[in-house]
């Protein structure tokens, strides 16, 4: 199912969504956090549950069919995270990577670096923000094409 068009369209999404600090729709679980981006007949929804340490999911339907979905689950660890840093970071999702940030993302004192195994029918990957050497925040996710 990867083609050009879905991949702009879950970047897009991306942008608009948690790093642009997109309005939520109802929750669909108790304390859930949700957003929606909705274009011609694809949709997308990023539903996370809890702050500091958290995991969600990023799902995309074509015609109300669930066809992609990337389970994410992570942790502040250490003082000094930067929400803002992290929303910058996942504005420049690339194209080559469409799940989370760029390889390497550096601003002032942070360092954002992120590792992928696979493409987008099937992938896994981490994340990790530093100040200096010091990891301040994880993230790991995996996820892929959806089948019936």
């Amino acid at each position: 199912m990867e083609n050009k068009a879905v991949i702009e369209f879950l970047i897009e999404a991306k942008k608009v969504t948690y790093a642009g600090e997109g309005s939520e729709i109802s929750p669909s679980r108790p304390e859930s956090h949700d957003l929606q981006f909705i274009k011609g007949n694809l949709r997308y929804i990023d539903t996370y549950l809890g702050s500091e340490k958290f995991a969600g999911e990023e799902a995309l339907w074509e015609n109300d069919k669930p066809f992609w979905a990337m389970n994410y689950v992570g942790r502040v660890i250490a003082d000094g995270f930067s929400g803002d840093f992290l929303k910058e970071v996942l504005k420049n999702v690339p194209h080559n990577m469409p799940f989370r940030g760029p390889n390497i993302y550096k601003n002032d004192i942070f360092t954002y670096k992120c590792t992928v195994d696979g493409n987008f029918e099937w992938f896994s990957g981490y994340e990790e923000i530093l100040i200096g050497n010091t990891k301040i925040y994880e993230c790991m996710f995996h996820g892929g094409v959806i089948k019936e």
